[in-house]
């Protein structure tokens, strides 16, 4: 059995990792590399890993116009957060054709599960192995593992804990789901719901939404890209947050404390900043942050 993978963040690696192991990994295809640093494209986590267990790789811009790079190379498609759309004439081409899928499905079909999740307040998760079809996230389950969400976690920490869970999953039933054993179940299309790509906007902190919801966005955010407050014409990315359960008669956006903390009331509370990042420097937590910060002026209201 050759298998083809297709993957792109870190979430995928600990699944190649897994398959490497136990299986005959023939091609990669991951995401071209996006990410500059000290103005060189650095790697993908899965084309690094790739190179580094000395598999064939490929990155084509567009995969569905690279069809013949792919036809043909395996018996088995596995793909985990590629982060595009897989053609049908690639997987019409394969015996059998599975996605790890980091949802409950069929809540949270698309590109943005982890995220949108902690940013609607779910209390659980997890993870779905599926069949991949022509339509979004919509093939048959073939099995499913619950994860109950933690009050610490955050994006950064599901999308470790989901990929573990994902490729142990998907080793317990790799074989039957080949062999035909496991035929998988169709999804309820009523009770299906979309969670599209986080879109740059969706990324500013909005004072006026209530505390749980902004609470909820910097989780969902974490570590990245990162939930920001703009303050004047600076992007002041938060990565943890609280609520303080205040319940002064303060406008939103009026700095109540920088004295050793950052507490800022919102439209039906107040939240305390944890975790920030200003640009160009190292994240700090919000004590050191407010010890010399000029940005925050108590007793005034953020323009």
């Amino acid at each position: 059995m050759k298998i083809v993978f297709m993957g792109t963040p870190e979430f995928s690696v600990p699944i190649l990792k897994a398959l490497n192991e136990l299986y005959e990994v023939s091609l990669v295809i991951s995401q071209p590399n996006r990410v500059k640093k000290k103005g060189v494209f650095i790697d993908t986590p899965v084309a690094a890993c790739a190179k580094e267990l000395g598999l064939n790789l490929i990155q084509p811009e567009h995969i569905k116009d690279n069809l013949d790079l792919v036809i043909g190379k395996g018996d088995l498609l596995v793909t985990a957060a590629y982060g595009q759309y897989v053609p049908s004439k690639i997987l019409n081409s394969f015996k059998k054709c599975i996605n790890v899928h980091a949802s409950l499905l069929p809540l949270h079909r698309g590109g943005a599960p982890i995220q949108r999740c902690l940013m609607n307040g779910d209390k659980k998760t997890g993870v779905t192995i599926m069949e991949m079809t022509k339509k979004l996230d919509a093939g048959r389950m073939y099995a499913k593992k619950e994860y109950e969400i933690l009050d610490d976690d955050n994006n950064e920490s599901l999308f470790n804990k989901l990929s573990i869970i994902g490729r142990d999953l998907l080793l317990e039933n790799i074989l039957d789901i080949y062999n035909g054993k496991n035929e998988g179940v169709p999804q309820n299309e009523d009770e299906a719901t979309v969670s599209p790509n986080i879109l740059p906007e969706e990324e500013k902190i909005d004072l006026s939404d209530k505390t749980i919801n902004i609470i909820n966005k910097i989780r969902g955010l974490a570590m990245e890209p990162g939930a920001y407050l703009l303050v004047g014409d600076i992007k002041l990315k938060i990565f943890k947050a609280h609520d303080i359960n205040y319940q002064g008669n303060e406008p939103t956006g009026y700095v109540l404390e920088t004295k050793k903390k950052i507490v800022i009331k919102t439209s039906d509370s107040a939240i305390e900043l944890d975790l920030v990042l200003y640009p160009g420097k190292k994240i700090l937590s919000g004590k050191d942050f407010s010890n010399g910060q000029k940005l925050f002026i108590k007793d005034s209201l953020l323009k």
